[in-house]
């Protein structure tokens, strides 16, 4: 008999319908191959429900209006429908979510109300479909109210018939003040056991109410638990220990793959590594570094922020500038107004090695996995990371600190290189390592094709979504 399990699947974005960051990539590739997974013994039937972003371009259709009480009245709630790969999407709009033009506001009020609204007119959404879920599935504090709101509504109809889980992305993004919010919507703020602080905010609130807390890779849930990376909660989350999985985020292997990607003057793959260095000669061309096959070229693409490591990457190569080892390096991003400053001063003080762009580019980037020899990605923390799988994937080899995801994903020496301190002296002598290696092209190819080799796809991840969405549902 074949079991189905229907699964709300809530996130603020998601491609390709709208795009902000790493949540986008998940929330538009997990479901679909969460569906993907069903066979005779399993019906995964999971729908995507997205605030319906005034920026955001969709094709959808009216489904219905309905209201949910605020206050003495009611708020009005527009929902709308569409389909991705036959997936069922939804899309739920209100004042609230009107009122930010943008998917996230720098204005943290407009941000608790919108995401307040949505998360509780989610919940409201599979009656007006008559679809009953048997798991809603968070991501992050704008939807990890879900969960919060999911548990009041056991509490009041005595029921326990619909599991929960939050997807930790980013916990350090705890979310707003939301307890005057919740009290309009006439949803009670409970006695928990979370620290005092935290009992008004969002992410606490879910992850509190919530039947599973997934982070986004097996290093990242044991790091949550500790002082230095739980954002005050770690007690609170050692005491749900049992509750907490790492489960690594995958990769689109389809759009990331150098055999086929337009973005690439020549397309390889691991049978035609050989390949691969035309792509960096014509990088070295575009970027107008002189060609020089056998200079290690080094690599940055990222958001120019500490938590990047970024300012750590850029002192490790001032500090190698004098270095009898040639290299090059180029540097894609934006962000932070002082790290770009200091980046292009890097590269003013070294014309003839570094490159910085300070913009972003899809098409470059991709040039860039696809033609550089080593990926640079020192950050002081990382929940998954994709960009060290994209580079593998590109036979760029990374060199990474051995944090979150970047630990689980990146086997010093057979796959690329890891260091463990957040300094710039570490980074440096990981990148020496590298680039001692670098001329022995026996030893490189290995570790090339090592990498190449490894599986990111999405399958991996769903499979094991899958079998916590089979355990939550047993125990209700």
């Amino acid at each position: 008999m074949t079991q189905t399990i229907n699964v709300l699947f809530l996130a603020a974005e998601a491609e390709p319908f709208v795009k902000v960051g790493g949540l986008g990539d998940v929330a538009g590739s997990l479901p679909r191959a969460l569906r993907a997974l069903s066979s005779d013994k399993v019906k995964l039937d999971v729908r995507l429900v997205l605030p319906h972003h005034p920026v955001m371009r969709a094709d959808a259709k009216p489904l219905g209006i309905f209201s949910i009480p605020r206050g003495e009245s009611e708020v009005q709630v527009e929902a709308f429908e569409s389909s991705l790969d036959g997936m069922p999407v939804y899309f739920i709009s209100g004042e609230p979510i009107q009122a930010s033009g943008s998917v996230y506001s720098s204005d943290p009020k407009l941000d608790a109300e919108k995401y307040s609204f949505f998360s509780l007119a989610a919940l409201e959404l599979p009656r007006q479909i008559n679809w009953t879920p048997n798991v809603v599935h968070a991501n992050d504090w704008h939807t990890a109210l879900a969960a919060y709101g999911l548990l009041t509504k056991r509490w009041e109809e005595g029921t326990r018939k619909i599991a929960s889980l939050v997807t930790v992305h980013n916990l350090p993004f705890l979310g707003p003040d939301v307890s005057a919010i919740l009290e309009s919507y006439g949803v009670k703020l409970a006695q928990t056991d979370l620290p005092e602080w935290a009992r008004v905010m969002p992410m606490p609130l879910g992850l509190w109410a919530s039947d599973a807390i997934v982070a986004v890779s097996p290093t990242y849930a044991n790091e949550i638990l500790t002082p230095e990376y739980s954002s005050g909660l770690d007690e609170f989350l050692k005491s749900r220990r049992e509750t907490v999985h790492g489960i690594l985020n995958g990769l689109d292997t389809a759009s990331f793959n150098p055999a086929e990607d337009s973005a690439l003057g020549v397309n390889f793959d691991i049978d035609s590594l050989e390949k691969r260095a035309e792509n960096k000669t014509l990088l070295q061309e575009r970027l107008g570094f002189s060609v020089e096959p056998e200079t290690p070229l080094l690599a940055i693409v990222s958001r120019m922020d500490p938590q990047k490591g970024v300012d750590i990457a850029l002192h490790a190569l001032r500090n190698m500038r004098h270095s009898r080892l040639k290299w090059q390096a180029v540097i894609l991003g934006t962000g932070d107004p002082k790290l770009e400053e200091t980046a292009l001063k890097l590269q003013a003080d070294n014309p003839d090695r570094v490159r910085v762009e300070t913009r972003y580019d899809a098409g470059l980037a991709r040039q860039i996995y696809a033609g550089s020899d080593i990926f640079l990605m020192p950050s002081r923390y990382e929940p998954c990371g994709l960009s060290q799988m994209i580079a593998m994937r590109y036979g760029c080899v990374p060199v990474v600190r051995a944090a979150g995801g970047l630990n689980d994903t990146v086997k010093h020496g057979e796959t690329g290189f890891v260091f463990e301190e957040p300094k710039a002296k570490a980074l440096a002598d990981a990148i020496r390592g590298a680039l001692k290696d670098f001329p022995d092209h026996d030893v490189w190819q290995k570790i090339q094709r090592a990498g190449m080799m490894q599986d990111f796809s999405w399958a991996n991840s769903a499979q094991k979504y899958l079998e916590l969405y089979q355990s939550l549902i047993k125990n209700l």
